[in-house]
């Protein structure tokens, strides 16, 4: 007789999570941080506001932002003019765009992801698609599923509303499904689209300049699977454990709602603060096992939330400056994507690895930490390996 612990047992992997392939996908619509004040204002209608303009240019300028991707055309905006006003009701002209560009644009970084993995469609068994942009029934993992011509069978499961600590999350759920699944090949999919929160400027709304200035349209996707099969799948990052918290002393620091003028979202300015406060025991968490003391002699993966952000966790952490330079770069060359930001910087990093001539794709070190947080404050934490280049 089987029993159950047998069967159990056959069911799960051998051995932890891996990343096997990484693909990127951006709007083709390229906006310069530099002329952006004078853009933004232009578009919605704004230019009389000259004193706000003038604020909004400081803000971009503080940003370390040089430019960022957006689907949103001058002549989309003209065709649908309350998406550029302040607080129009605008809800049904965005949900029209996002609930069709977010799986397409979703669809073109997990075509390069499948094609660097280089496995047949047919072997991916699961689908996470994650996205603060829109909602509808099916959702995007349902369309994506469709525009890729995956398996009827495949097992999806949709993230809505995670905001910028989706990345990490996703990346959470993808490790517990490979591992507990044998032979499962996990298709995790980013995507958002900036159409949901685009507006105007209001003379008391610092908050919505804030966004304004800082978040670009993207889409990244990743191939998961444990027990990669030797000489044919590569690996490029382990995912060894996990966590997710809720920052103390966090509550309403950052929140967004979803209403008929699009998704709003209000953030405190001791959001910097409150995150800094708390990495350090979840970073601690994360690096027990391993008695490294040392932060400086692993690879970080962090959310480019904003300047500010990143500022007090390199303080906090004691991080020499090109501890985040993936992170720093992504954020120059593509703004804050929200939940698609960490996949982006695991893409840089291994691509900078490997033009640098290094052993790993860690930047030459073997450990690493990801970590991405958003509404709650939620933190999420993950220990990553790197393998050898």
């Amino acid at each position: 007789m089987v029993t159950v612990s047998e069967i159990r047992k056959a069911q799960r992997a051998e051995g932890p999570a891996t990343i096997l392939a990484i693909g990127t996908a951006n709007p083709p619509n390229c906006i310069e941080q530099s002329t952006f004040s004078e853009y933004y204002f232009r578009v919605t209608n704004s230019e009389h506001m000259l004193q706000l303009k003038n604020k909004f240019q400081r803000i971009c300028d503080k940003t370390m932002i040089k430019k960022r991707y957006t689907y949103l055309t001058e002549e989309i905006l003209k065709e649908h003019p309350n998406i550029g006003a302040y607080m129009e009701p605008s809800f049904d002209a965005r949900q029209e765009i996002v609930t069709v560009e977010v799986p397409k644009l979703g669809k073109e970084a997990a075509t390069k992801a499948i094609e660097e993995w280089g496995q047949p469609k047919s072997k991916i068994t699961h689908v996470i698609f994650c996205t603060t942009s829109g909602i509808d029934m099916p959702g995007a993992d349902y369309k994506i599923t469709k525009l890729l011509g995956l398996s009827p069978h495949v097992k999806r499961h949709m993230m809505y509303q995670t905001g910028c600590f989706g990345g990490g999350a996703s990346i959470r759920l993808a490790k517990e499904l490979a591992e507990n699944n044998k032979d499962a090949r996990v298709l995790l999919v980013c995507c958002e689209v900036t159409a949901i929160i685009f507006r105007g400027p209001a003379e008391n709304d610092l908050n919505c300049l804030v966004g304004q200035a800082l978040f670009g349209d993207g889409a990244a996707a990743l191939i998961i699977g444990s027990d990669p099969i030797p000489e044919v799948e590569k690996p490029i990052f382990e995912l060894v454990w996990t966590s997710q918290t809720i920052a103390t002393d966090s509550d309403g620091a950052i929140f967004g709602r979803l209403s008929e003028v699009g998704l709003t979202s209000h953030v405190i300015k001791d959001v910097p603060m409150i995150v800094s406060k708390n990495v350090t025991e979840t970073v601690t968490q994360a690096l027990k096992p391993l008695n490294i003391d040392d932060l400086n002699s692993i690879f970080w993966i962090a959310h480019p939330g904003g300047r500010a952000i990143l500022d007090q966790v390199e303080a906090k952490l004691e991080l020499k400056p090109e501890k985040l330079r993936a992170t720093r770069h992504v954020l120059s060359e593509y703004g804050n994507m929200s939940s698609v930001c960490v996949l982006f910087i695991l893409d840089e990093m291994r691509r900078k690895s490997k033009e640098d001539g290094l052993k790993t794709t860690g930047e030459g070190f073997d450990w690493g930490v990801l970590l991405s947080f958003g509404p709650g404050i939620t933190i999420e934490t993950i220990l990553l390996h790197s393998v050898a280049i």
